[in-house]
Protein backbone atom coordinates (compact mmCIF):
# COMPACT_ATOMS: atom_id res chain seq x y z
CA UNK A 1 0.00 0.00 0.00
CA UNK A 2 1.54 3.27 -0.55
CA UNK A 3 2.03 5.95 1.31
CA UNK A 4 -0.87 8.08 0.35
CA UNK A 5 -3.23 5.24 0.96
CA UNK A 6 -1.28 4.71 4.40
CA UNK A 7 -1.77 8.21 5.50
CA UNK A 8 -5.48 8.64 4.46
CA UNK A 9 -6.43 5.12 6.16
CA UNK A 10 -4.68 6.54 9.69
CA UNK A 11 -6.81 9.72 8.89
CA UNK A 12 -10.17 7.74 8.28
CA UNK A 13 -9.71 5.39 11.54
CA UNK A 14 -8.18 8.85 13.80
CA UNK A 15 -11.45 10.80 12.37
CA UNK A 16 -14.35 7.96 12.96
CA UNK A 17 -12.89 7.10 16.55
CA UNK A 18 -12.91 10.68 17.46
CA UNK A 19 -16.58 11.42 16.14
CA UNK A 20 -18.34 8.50 17.69
CA UNK A 21 -15.72 9.32 20.71
CA UNK A 22 -16.66 12.22 20.75
CA UNK A 23 -20.78 11.12 21.38
CA UNK A 24 -19.82 8.63 23.97
CA UNK A 25 -17.88 11.43 25.93
CA UNK A 26 -21.54 13.30 25.83
CA UNK A 27 -23.23 10.54 26.54
CA UNK A 28 -21.18 9.64 29.14
CA UNK A 29 -20.89 13.18 30.98
CA UNK A 30 -25.00 13.29 31.00
CA UNK A 31 -25.11 9.73 31.95
CA UNK A 32 -22.56 11.04 35.48
CA UNK A 33 -25.42 13.18 36.13
CA UNK A 34 -28.04 10.29 35.64
CA UNK A 35 -25.85 7.63 37.79
CA UNK A 36 -24.76 9.74 40.22
CA UNK A 37 -28.87 11.33 41.04
CA UNK A 38 -29.36 7.35 40.72
CA UNK A 39 -26.64 6.48 42.94
CA UNK A 40 -27.80 8.94 46.02
CA UNK A 41 -31.73 7.72 45.30
CA UNK A 42 -31.30 3.85 45.10
CA UNK A 43 -27.99 3.37 46.86
CA UNK A 44 -25.98 0.35 46.36
CA UNK A 45 -28.74 -2.14 46.63
CA UNK A 46 -31.08 -0.56 44.00
CA UNK A 47 -28.25 0.18 41.93
CA UNK A 48 -27.39 -3.46 41.84
CA UNK A 49 -31.16 -4.21 41.25
CA UNK A 50 -31.04 -2.26 38.50
CA UNK A 51 -27.52 -4.13 37.09
CA UNK A 52 -29.53 -7.62 37.49
CA UNK A 53 -32.44 -6.06 35.57
CA UNK A 54 -30.52 -4.91 32.88
CA UNK A 55 -28.06 -7.62 32.62
CA UNK A 56 -31.03 -10.27 31.92
CA UNK A 57 -32.89 -8.40 29.58
CA UNK A 58 -29.51 -7.37 27.63
CA UNK A 59 -28.94 -11.35 27.67
CA UNK A 60 -32.52 -12.18 26.92
CA UNK A 61 -32.40 -9.50 23.86
CA UNK A 62 -29.52 -10.78 22.25
CA UNK A 63 -30.43 -14.49 22.71
CA UNK A 64 -33.94 -13.84 20.80
CA UNK A 65 -32.14 -11.14 18.12
CA UNK A 66 -30.62 -13.69 15.56
CA UNK A 67 -27.85 -11.32 15.16
CA UNK A 68 -30.21 -8.85 13.17
CA UNK A 69 -28.51 -5.21 14.23
CA UNK A 70 -24.90 -7.33 13.05
CA UNK A 71 -25.91 -9.63 10.74
CA UNK A 72 -28.21 -7.11 8.69
CA UNK A 73 -25.44 -4.31 8.21
CA UNK A 74 -23.38 -6.57 5.30
CA UNK A 75 -26.81 -7.92 3.48
CA UNK A 76 -28.13 -3.92 3.30
CA UNK A 77 -24.55 -2.29 2.71
CA UNK A 78 -24.26 -4.29 -0.66
CA UNK A 79 -27.18 -3.17 -2.62
CA UNK A 80 -27.17 0.20 -1.11
CA UNK A 81 -23.38 0.59 -2.02
CA UNK A 82 -24.50 -0.75 -5.79
CA UNK A 83 -27.43 1.96 -5.79
CA UNK A 84 -29.30 -1.26 -6.65
CA UNK A 85 -32.59 0.52 -4.87
CA UNK A 86 -35.21 -2.14 -5.62
CA UNK A 87 -33.23 -4.63 -4.03
CA UNK A 88 -32.03 -2.23 -0.92
CA UNK A 89 -36.12 -1.79 -0.60
CA UNK A 90 -36.36 -5.77 -0.37
CA UNK A 91 -34.01 -6.44 1.95
CA UNK A 92 -34.79 -3.51 4.29
CA UNK A 93 -38.39 -4.96 4.20
CA UNK A 94 -37.02 -8.58 5.37
CA UNK A 95 -34.84 -6.93 7.78
CA UNK A 96 -37.79 -5.64 9.43
CA UNK A 97 -40.46 -8.36 9.36
CA UNK A 98 -37.36 -10.50 10.78
CA UNK A 99 -36.92 -8.01 13.50
CA UNK A 100 -41.05 -8.10 14.20
CA UNK A 101 -40.80 -12.01 14.46
CA UNK A 102 -37.33 -11.94 16.95
CA UNK A 103 -39.47 -9.02 19.02
CA UNK A 104 -42.70 -11.32 19.54
CA UNK A 105 -40.38 -14.32 20.18
CA UNK A 106 -38.35 -12.89 22.55
CA UNK A 107 -41.19 -11.11 24.42
CA UNK A 108 -43.09 -14.30 24.93
CA UNK A 109 -39.59 -16.14 25.93
CA UNK A 110 -38.94 -13.32 28.94
CA UNK A 111 -42.37 -14.01 30.18
CA UNK A 112 -41.83 -17.67 30.54
CA UNK A 113 -38.72 -18.21 31.83
CA UNK A 114 -39.58 -15.13 34.30
CA UNK A 115 -40.09 -17.81 37.34
CA UNK A 116 -36.57 -19.31 36.54
CA UNK A 117 -35.08 -15.90 35.97
CA UNK A 118 -35.95 -14.78 39.57
CA UNK A 119 -34.52 -17.88 41.03
CA UNK A 120 -31.27 -17.67 39.07
CA UNK A 121 -30.83 -14.19 40.16
CA UNK A 122 -32.02 -13.91 43.54
CA UNK A 123 -34.15 -16.84 44.91
CA UNK A 124 -36.77 -15.37 46.81
CA UNK A 125 -40.32 -14.83 45.25
CA UNK A 126 -40.63 -11.18 44.86
CA UNK A 127 -39.17 -11.00 41.51
CA UNK A 128 -41.34 -12.77 39.29
CA UNK A 129 -43.52 -9.87 38.16
CA UNK A 130 -40.98 -7.88 37.38
CA UNK A 131 -39.29 -9.69 34.38
CA UNK A 132 -43.23 -10.43 33.14
CA UNK A 133 -43.83 -6.68 32.92
CA UNK A 134 -39.64 -6.18 31.62
CA UNK A 135 -40.83 -8.45 28.48
CA UNK A 136 -41.34 -5.08 26.27
CA UNK A 137 -38.34 -4.01 26.61
CA UNK A 138 -36.73 -7.03 24.75
CA UNK A 139 -39.56 -6.41 22.07
CA UNK A 140 -38.47 -3.07 21.93
CA UNK A 141 -35.26 -3.50 21.59
CA UNK A 142 -35.54 -5.87 18.71
CA UNK A 143 -37.17 -3.95 16.86
CA UNK A 144 -34.87 -1.16 17.80
CA UNK A 145 -31.88 -3.10 16.35
CA UNK A 146 -33.23 -3.69 13.33
CA UNK A 147 -33.93 0.13 12.36
CA UNK A 148 -30.20 0.65 13.82
CA UNK A 149 -28.93 -1.60 11.11
CA UNK A 150 -30.62 0.32 8.43
CA UNK A 151 -28.80 3.02 9.83
CA UNK A 152 -25.53 1.97 10.48
CA UNK A 153 -25.71 0.32 6.61
CA UNK A 154 -26.88 3.79 4.79
CA UNK A 155 -23.95 5.15 6.55
CA UNK A 156 -26.37 7.91 8.39
CA UNK A 157 -23.58 8.54 10.87
CA UNK A 158 -25.16 11.85 12.10
CA UNK A 159 -28.51 10.38 12.69
CA UNK A 160 -26.59 7.87 14.75
CA UNK A 161 -24.82 10.35 16.91
CA UNK A 162 -27.82 12.79 17.45
CA UNK A 163 -30.15 9.58 18.47
CA UNK A 164 -27.47 8.40 20.78
CA UNK A 165 -27.03 12.12 22.53
CA UNK A 166 -30.92 12.91 22.37
CA UNK A 167 -31.99 9.43 24.15
CA UNK A 168 -29.28 9.47 26.87
CA UNK A 169 -30.74 13.31 27.44
CA UNK A 170 -34.26 11.60 27.76
CA UNK A 171 -32.96 9.28 29.46
CA UNK A 172 -32.65 11.80 32.10
CA UNK A 173 -35.71 13.16 31.79
CA UNK A 174 -37.78 9.80 32.38
CA UNK A 175 -35.87 7.84 34.71
CA UNK A 176 -34.96 10.71 37.60
CA UNK A 177 -38.64 11.45 38.62
CA UNK A 178 -39.49 7.88 38.33
CA UNK A 179 -36.62 6.51 41.11
CA UNK A 180 -38.02 10.00 42.62
CA UNK A 181 -41.20 9.40 43.71
CA UNK A 182 -40.80 5.24 43.53
CA UNK A 183 -37.54 4.10 44.74
CA UNK A 184 -36.39 0.47 43.53
CA UNK A 185 -40.67 0.40 42.27
CA UNK A 186 -39.45 2.40 39.51
CA UNK A 187 -36.56 0.73 37.97
CA UNK A 188 -39.24 -1.50 35.54
CA UNK A 189 -40.99 1.30 34.09
CA UNK A 190 -38.16 3.29 33.54
CA UNK A 191 -36.43 0.59 31.54
CA UNK A 192 -39.63 0.13 29.23
CA UNK A 193 -40.09 3.76 28.50
CA UNK A 194 -36.47 4.60 28.17
CA UNK A 195 -36.46 1.50 25.32
CA UNK A 196 -39.57 2.70 24.13
CA UNK A 197 -37.87 6.45 24.00
CA UNK A 198 -34.49 4.88 21.78
CA UNK A 199 -37.02 3.07 19.16
CA UNK A 200 -39.52 6.53 18.29
CA UNK A 201 -35.74 8.29 18.13
CA UNK A 202 -34.71 5.91 15.88
CA UNK A 203 -37.39 5.14 13.52
CA UNK A 204 -38.00 8.76 13.57
CA UNK A 205 -34.90 8.63 11.05
CA UNK A 206 -34.81 5.00 9.57
CA UNK A 207 -38.80 5.41 8.51
CA UNK A 208 -37.95 8.52 6.81
CA UNK A 209 -35.37 7.15 4.88
CA UNK A 210 -37.47 3.65 4.31
CA UNK A 211 -40.94 4.04 4.74
CA UNK A 212 -42.09 0.94 7.25
CA UNK A 213 -43.20 -2.14 5.09
CA UNK A 214 -43.56 -5.59 6.09
CA UNK A 215 -43.87 -8.81 4.23
CA UNK A 216 -44.08 -12.44 5.91
CA UNK A 217 -44.04 -14.26 3.01
CA UNK A 218 -41.70 -17.52 2.26
CA UNK A 219 -40.03 -15.17 -0.35
CA UNK A 220 -39.32 -12.24 2.05
CA UNK A 221 -37.91 -13.86 4.78
CA UNK A 222 -36.03 -16.15 2.94
CA UNK A 223 -33.84 -13.28 1.58
CA UNK A 224 -32.77 -13.49 5.52
CA UNK A 225 -30.46 -16.96 5.64
CA UNK A 226 -27.70 -15.31 5.14
CA UNK A 227 -28.23 -12.66 7.33
CA UNK A 228 -29.25 -15.14 10.10
CA UNK A 229 -26.77 -17.52 9.26
CA UNK A 230 -23.94 -15.17 10.17
CA UNK A 231 -26.55 -13.15 13.15
CA UNK A 232 -26.40 -16.62 14.78
CA UNK A 233 -23.13 -16.85 15.47
CA UNK A 234 -23.32 -13.70 16.66
CA UNK A 235 -25.73 -14.71 19.03
CA UNK A 236 -24.70 -17.45 20.24
CA UNK A 237 -21.49 -15.69 20.80
CA UNK A 238 -23.13 -12.57 22.51
CA UNK A 239 -25.08 -15.20 24.59
CA UNK A 240 -21.82 -16.58 25.62
CA UNK A 241 -20.48 -13.29 27.06
CA UNK A 242 -23.68 -12.11 28.77
CA UNK A 243 -24.11 -16.07 30.24
CA UNK A 244 -20.47 -14.98 31.68
CA UNK A 245 -21.25 -11.32 33.61
CA UNK A 246 -24.63 -13.31 34.13
CA UNK A 247 -23.10 -15.80 36.56
CA UNK A 248 -20.31 -13.62 37.78
CA UNK A 249 -23.27 -11.08 38.87
CA UNK A 250 -25.44 -13.47 40.13
CA UNK A 251 -22.62 -15.63 42.01
CA UNK A 252 -21.92 -12.30 43.69
CA UNK A 253 -25.30 -11.89 44.45
CA UNK A 254 -25.40 -14.91 46.16
CA UNK A 255 -21.94 -15.32 47.74
CA UNK A 256 -21.61 -11.72 48.79
CA UNK A 257 -24.68 -9.36 48.81
CA UNK A 258 -26.70 -7.04 46.15
CA UNK A 259 -24.67 -3.98 47.88
CA UNK A 260 -21.73 -6.23 46.30
CA UNK A 261 -23.36 -6.53 43.17
CA UNK A 262 -24.30 -2.81 42.75
CA UNK A 263 -20.31 -1.55 43.10
CA UNK A 264 -19.29 -4.50 40.68
CA UNK A 265 -21.72 -2.76 38.30
CA UNK A 266 -20.36 0.48 39.02
CA UNK A 267 -16.44 -0.62 38.51
CA UNK A 268 -17.75 -2.26 35.11
CA UNK A 269 -19.59 0.88 34.10
CA UNK A 270 -16.35 3.02 34.79
CA UNK A 271 -13.53 0.52 33.25
CA UNK A 272 -15.36 -1.42 30.26
CA UNK A 273 -18.40 0.99 29.52
CA UNK A 274 -16.97 4.14 30.41
CA UNK A 275 -13.11 3.32 29.58
CA UNK A 276 -13.87 1.72 26.34
CA UNK A 277 -15.94 4.62 24.30
CA UNK A 278 -12.62 5.09 21.81
CA UNK A 279 -13.59 1.29 20.81
CA UNK A 280 -17.49 3.15 19.85
CA UNK A 281 -16.02 3.25 16.02
CA UNK A 282 -15.36 -0.25 15.31
CA UNK A 283 -18.80 -1.90 14.37
CA UNK A 284 -19.71 0.53 12.69
CA UNK A 285 -16.39 1.94 10.23
CA UNK A 286 -13.73 -0.68 11.16
CA UNK A 287 -16.09 -4.00 11.22
CA UNK A 288 -17.37 -2.97 7.28
CA UNK A 289 -13.83 -2.30 6.11
CA UNK A 290 -12.33 -5.59 7.56
CA UNK A 291 -15.41 -7.26 5.86
CA UNK A 292 -14.58 -5.56 2.38
CA UNK A 293 -11.20 -7.29 2.27
CA UNK A 294 -11.26 -10.37 0.22
CA UNK A 295 -8.73 -12.50 1.36
CA UNK A 296 -6.85 -12.67 4.41
CA UNK A 297 -2.82 -11.25 3.74
CA UNK A 298 -1.25 -8.60 3.64
CA UNK A 299 -4.07 -5.73 3.42
CA UNK A 300 -6.05 -7.39 6.38
CA UNK A 301 -2.76 -7.53 8.48
CA UNK A 302 -2.26 -3.98 7.67
CA UNK A 303 -5.94 -3.01 8.20
CA UNK A 304 -6.30 -4.87 11.41
CA UNK A 305 -2.54 -3.28 12.58
CA UNK A 306 -3.67 -0.07 11.72
CA UNK A 307 -7.00 -0.11 14.13
CA UNK A 308 -4.93 -1.40 17.33
CA UNK A 309 -2.15 1.44 16.60
CA UNK A 310 -4.79 4.07 16.62
CA UNK A 311 -6.98 2.27 19.57
CA UNK A 312 -3.82 2.43 21.76
CA UNK A 313 -2.08 5.68 20.92
CA UNK A 314 -6.29 7.16 21.97
CA UNK A 315 -7.14 5.13 24.71
CA UNK A 316 -3.94 5.03 26.74
CA UNK A 317 -3.72 8.72 27.91
CA UNK A 318 -7.40 8.44 29.27
CA UNK A 319 -6.59 5.28 31.14
CA UNK A 320 -3.45 6.66 32.88
CA UNK A 321 -5.94 9.97 34.06
CA UNK A 322 -8.82 7.22 35.00
CA UNK A 323 -6.65 5.08 37.18
CA UNK A 324 -4.74 8.54 38.70
CA UNK A 325 -8.46 10.44 39.12
CA UNK A 326 -10.91 6.87 39.71
CA UNK A 327 -10.77 8.33 44.00
CA UNK A 328 -12.13 11.50 42.66
CA UNK A 329 -14.35 10.06 39.45
CA UNK A 330 -15.86 7.55 41.43
CA UNK A 331 -17.97 9.76 44.10
CA UNK A 332 -18.61 12.80 41.35
CA UNK A 333 -19.92 10.07 39.08
CA UNK A 334 -21.79 8.06 42.01
CA UNK A 335 -21.55 8.97 45.88
CA UNK A 336 -18.96 7.82 48.69
CA UNK A 337 -20.55 5.06 49.45
CA UNK A 338 -19.48 3.54 46.19
CA UNK A 339 -15.33 4.50 47.42
CA UNK A 340 -15.12 0.96 48.42
CA UNK A 341 -14.46 -0.18 44.50
CA UNK A 342 -11.88 2.66 43.79
CA UNK A 343 -8.78 -0.38 43.86
CA UNK A 344 -11.22 -2.61 41.84
CA UNK A 345 -11.45 -0.04 39.28
CA UNK A 346 -7.55 1.04 38.69
CA UNK A 347 -6.28 -2.67 38.51
CA UNK A 348 -9.62 -3.06 36.16
CA UNK A 349 -8.24 -0.10 33.96
CA UNK A 350 -5.17 -1.99 33.04
CA UNK A 351 -6.92 -4.54 31.20
CA UNK A 352 -8.26 -1.54 29.02
CA UNK A 353 -4.58 -1.73 27.39
CA UNK A 354 -5.15 -5.07 26.01
CA UNK A 355 -9.13 -4.64 25.47
CA UNK A 356 -7.32 -2.25 22.47
CA UNK A 357 -5.59 -4.79 20.84
CA UNK A 358 -8.39 -7.83 21.13
CA UNK A 359 -11.04 -6.15 19.70
CA UNK A 360 -9.38 -5.65 16.52
CA UNK A 361 -8.49 -9.59 16.29
CA UNK A 362 -12.13 -10.44 17.64
CA UNK A 363 -13.48 -9.09 14.13
CA UNK A 364 -11.67 -10.84 12.28
CA UNK A 365 -13.10 -14.54 12.09
CA UNK A 366 -16.45 -12.37 11.97
CA UNK A 367 -15.46 -10.36 8.89
CA UNK A 368 -14.66 -13.92 7.08
CA UNK A 369 -17.88 -15.18 8.06
CA UNK A 370 -16.47 -17.49 10.03
CA UNK A 371 -19.02 -18.23 12.72
CA UNK A 372 -18.29 -21.34 14.55
CA UNK A 373 -14.56 -20.41 14.34
CA UNK A 374 -15.88 -16.67 16.33
CA UNK A 375 -17.84 -18.65 18.89
CA UNK A 376 -15.41 -20.78 19.98
CA UNK A 377 -12.83 -17.54 20.84
CA UNK A 378 -15.33 -16.04 22.43
CA UNK A 379 -16.17 -18.91 24.39
CA UNK A 380 -12.81 -18.82 25.61
CA UNK A 381 -13.06 -15.95 27.12
CA UNK A 382 -16.75 -16.25 28.81
CA UNK A 383 -15.02 -19.13 30.12
CA UNK A 384 -12.41 -17.49 31.63
CA UNK A 385 -13.71 -14.69 32.82
CA UNK A 386 -16.23 -17.04 34.81
CA UNK A 387 -13.61 -19.24 36.47
CA UNK A 388 -10.98 -16.65 37.28
CA UNK A 389 -13.88 -14.06 38.66
CA UNK A 390 -14.94 -16.86 41.16
CA UNK A 391 -11.58 -17.78 42.11
CA UNK A 392 -10.97 -13.75 42.36
CA UNK A 393 -14.26 -13.30 44.39
CA UNK A 394 -13.12 -15.91 46.74
CA UNK A 395 -10.28 -14.77 47.42
CA UNK A 396 -9.93 -11.03 48.14
CA UNK A 397 -13.64 -9.90 47.17
CA UNK A 398 -14.15 -7.10 45.00
CA UNK A 399 -10.88 -6.35 44.36
CA UNK A 400 -9.69 -9.88 43.26
CA UNK A 401 -12.53 -9.63 40.65
CA UNK A 402 -10.64 -6.60 39.19
CA UNK A 403 -7.52 -8.72 39.12
CA UNK A 404 -8.91 -11.20 37.64
CA UNK A 405 -10.67 -9.39 34.85
CA UNK A 406 -7.20 -7.89 33.90
CA UNK A 407 -5.50 -10.80 33.86
CA UNK A 408 -8.27 -12.56 31.31
CA UNK A 409 -7.70 -9.44 29.15
CA UNK A 410 -3.82 -10.42 29.31
CA UNK A 411 -4.32 -13.93 28.44
CA UNK A 412 -7.12 -13.19 26.01
CA UNK A 413 -4.87 -11.28 23.69
CA UNK A 414 -2.42 -13.91 23.82
CA UNK A 415 -4.70 -16.18 22.97
CA UNK A 416 -6.32 -14.36 20.14
CA UNK A 417 -2.65 -13.82 19.04
CA UNK A 418 -1.95 -17.70 18.17
CA UNK A 419 -5.61 -18.74 17.08
CA UNK A 420 -5.45 -15.49 14.04
CA UNK A 421 -1.70 -16.45 13.41
CA UNK A 422 -2.73 -19.95 13.26
CA UNK A 423 -6.19 -19.76 11.17
CA UNK A 424 -5.43 -16.65 8.65
CA UNK A 425 -1.31 -16.06 8.63
CA UNK A 426 -1.93 -12.80 10.92
CA UNK A 427 1.34 -10.84 12.59
CA UNK A 428 1.23 -8.56 15.23
CA UNK A 429 2.81 -5.26 13.52
CA UNK A 430 6.00 -3.80 15.13
CA UNK A 431 4.08 -0.14 15.71
CA UNK A 432 2.03 -2.17 18.09
CA UNK A 433 4.59 -3.90 19.79
CA UNK A 434 6.55 -0.45 19.88
CA UNK A 435 3.36 1.74 21.26
CA UNK A 436 2.40 -1.34 23.84
CA UNK A 437 6.05 -1.13 25.17
CA UNK A 438 6.24 2.02 25.36
CA UNK A 439 2.10 2.99 26.86
CA UNK A 440 1.36 -0.05 29.09
CA UNK A 441 4.97 0.72 31.17
CA UNK A 442 3.50 4.34 32.12
CA UNK A 443 -0.02 2.85 32.92
CA UNK A 444 1.31 0.24 35.70
CA UNK A 445 3.60 3.42 36.69
CA UNK A 446 0.42 5.22 37.34
CA UNK A 447 -1.28 2.15 39.18
CA UNK A 448 1.62 1.54 41.73
CA UNK A 449 1.99 5.26 43.02
CA UNK A 450 -1.84 4.43 44.00
CA UNK A 451 -0.85 1.96 45.92
CA UNK A 452 0.95 4.59 48.27
CA UNK A 453 -0.57 7.17 51.18
CA UNK A 454 0.39 10.05 50.09
CA UNK A 455 -2.22 11.28 47.53
CA UNK A 456 -0.69 14.36 46.93
CA UNK A 457 2.42 12.51 45.76
CA UNK A 458 0.08 10.20 43.68
CA UNK A 459 -1.25 13.15 41.89
CA UNK A 460 1.84 14.63 41.05
CA UNK A 461 3.62 12.12 39.69
CA UNK A 462 0.25 11.05 37.94
CA UNK A 463 -0.37 14.44 36.09
CA UNK A 464 3.06 14.01 34.80
CA UNK A 465 2.42 10.89 33.65
CA UNK A 466 -0.68 11.69 31.99
CA UNK A 467 1.00 14.36 30.10
CA UNK A 468 4.00 12.23 28.99
CA UNK A 469 1.46 9.80 27.36
CA UNK A 470 -1.15 12.40 26.04
CA UNK A 471 2.12 14.09 24.30
CA UNK A 472 3.64 10.66 22.90
CA UNK A 473 0.58 9.85 21.54
CA UNK A 474 -0.51 13.17 19.88
CA UNK A 475 3.05 13.27 18.41
CA UNK A 476 2.72 10.06 17.26
CA UNK A 477 -0.47 10.50 15.68
CA UNK A 478 0.49 13.58 14.38
CA UNK A 479 2.90 12.40 11.87
CA UNK A 480 0.87 9.06 11.11
CA UNK A 481 -1.76 11.47 9.77
CA UNK A 482 0.33 14.27 7.96
CA UNK A 483 0.03 14.27 4.16
CA UNK A 484 2.60 12.89 1.97
CA UNK A 485 3.57 16.34 0.78
CA UNK A 486 4.47 17.43 4.59
CA UNK A 487 6.19 14.47 4.89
Amino acid sequence: MNDTRRNVTYSHILKYTGLFGGVQVITILVGIVRNKIVALLLGPSGMGLLSLFNSTTKMLSEASNLGIPTGAVPELYLPYDNNDQKEFLSRVTMVRSWSLICAIVGMMICVAMAPWLEEWNFGWGRHTWHYVFLSPVIALTAITGGEMAILKSTRQLGAMARVSVINVLLALLVSVPLYFFMGERGIVPSLVLMALVLLLLTIRYSWRLVPLRLSFNKKCLGQGTAMIKLGIGVVIAGLLGNCAEFIVRSFISHHGSLDEVGLYNAAFMITVTYGGMVFAAMETDYFPRLSGISEPGAAMNQTVNQQMEVSTLVVSPLLVALIVFAPILIPLMYSGKFMAVTGMVQVMVLGLYFRALTLPLSYIPLSRSHSLFYIFVEGFYAVALVVCTIIGHNLYGLYGVGMAITIVSVVEFLFLIVCMRWRYGYRLGKMVMTYMAIHLPVGIAAFAITLQDNCWLSYGIGLLLIIASTAFSLLTLKKKTKSPKQS
